[in-house]
């Protein structure tokens, strides 16, 4: 679990496909690293632009990842090239502030950038994200993480499957986004919240209809009138 407050921003060092192919995986080693090594063991999680990932080897400044083919066609880190900055933050520990979400690092999608626009102090930033269906989940002033770093929701359209988030001076020092350009692309992971409610009502919903005889009789009275008002 991460709390989407980037630690520190990292650097690929190198990067090997299995077997020459992309499509099989690939392992990266990521340096200039050593300020969230200081506590690494082998097989903790440390989240790569917002993806939970295994450390299988490390040393004082840097630590090797794998990424299966699933990782490779969530992400953006099949895109990664030697020199890439990454955002690094290791997974929450007992003595944390949780300063900003519940973060799993499972990434749900993509999304492209459209446009950065500065207003003041502030970036606002506009995407275009490529599943829409995850747009379901994302809602104006809800959490939303972007390359691993925890942003408020400031806008939603629906019918252009575009969403917004603004950043504040802090923020675009500490992380990789102000630097991307427009076209690249982000890892998104929404707000599990939302997930769980739709679960919770999808269930409550296919119970009441197989085990709720009121519940039944209260959707077929409303498919009757529906029906009636329809033939007249």
């Amino acid at each position: 679990m991460f709390t989407g407050i980037v630690e520190h921003v990292g650097n690929v060092s190198s990067i090997l496909f299995t077997n020459n192919n992309i499509d099989e995986g690939a392992t990266i080693i990521v340096g200039e690293a050593s300020k969230i090594l200081t506590d690494v063991h082998i097989g903790d999680s440390i989240s790569v632009n917002g993806t939970c990932l295994t450390v299988t080897e490390f040393s004082t400044d840097s630590f090797t990842v794998e990424l299966i083919p699933e990782t490779l066609d969530r992400t953006n880190l099949g895109k990664l090239t030697i020199g890439s900055k990454v955002n690094l933050e290791r997974a929450v520990g007992g003595d944390v502030r949780f300063g900003g979400h519940y973060v799993q690092g499972h990434v749900d999608t993509v999304a492209s950038i459209v446009s950065k626009t500065p207003q003041g102090d502030a970036l606002n930033f506009i995407f275009q994200i490529k599943d829409k269906s995850y747009l379901n989940y994302i809602v104006e002033k809800g959490f939303i993480t972007i390359d691993g770093v925890s942003l408020t929701v400031t806008f939603v359209d629906y019918d252009k499957a575009q969403f917004g988030i603004s950043m504040i001076k802090h923020t675009q020092a500490v992380v990789i986004l102000p630097f991307k350009a427009d076209g690249e692309e982000v890892n998104i992971e929404v707000d599990l919240t939302g997930k769980l409610i739709e679960k919770q009502v999808e269930l409550y919903l296919t119970n009441g209809l197989e085990n709720n005889d009121k519940f039944v009789n209260l959707i077929e009275s409303i498919v009757e009138k529906k029906l009636k008002q329809l033939s007249k």
